[in-house]
């Protein structure tokens, strides 16, 4: 099994090669995806990482607080994104 995780507070400059590179002392690291803005495509400050159990604990254990990049992280388990509301669907608009 493999879990993923929110990583917070990347410094701007920081690519998924570097990531991955700081996150594979502890496990494989299965894939790394950094979040982009649509509009500049500058990177927002966080990703995802998603690497086999032992090593996702084991990462949150170890990076969590501490620096990199000079910006200290926030790593915690990835939970999964509430859905949004549809603009098309009646049944969120009001009675009045």
């Amino acid at each position: 099994m493999s879990k993923k995780l929110y990583v917070g507070n990347l410094p701007f400059s920081t690519t998924e090669d570097s990531v991955r590179a700081h996150f594979s002392p502890y496990g494989e690291v299965l894939s790394v995806a950094l979040i982009t803005d649509r509009e500049t495509g500058r990177l927002r400050g966080f990703g995802f990482v998603e690497m086999n159990d032992e090593g996702a604990v084991a990462a949150i254990e170890a990076l969590d607080g501490q620096s990199f990049g000079g910006r200290t992280l926030k790593i915690n388990e990835a939970q999964e994104r509430a859905p949004r509301p549809s603009y098309g669907d009646r049944s969120n608009r009001r009675p009045w």
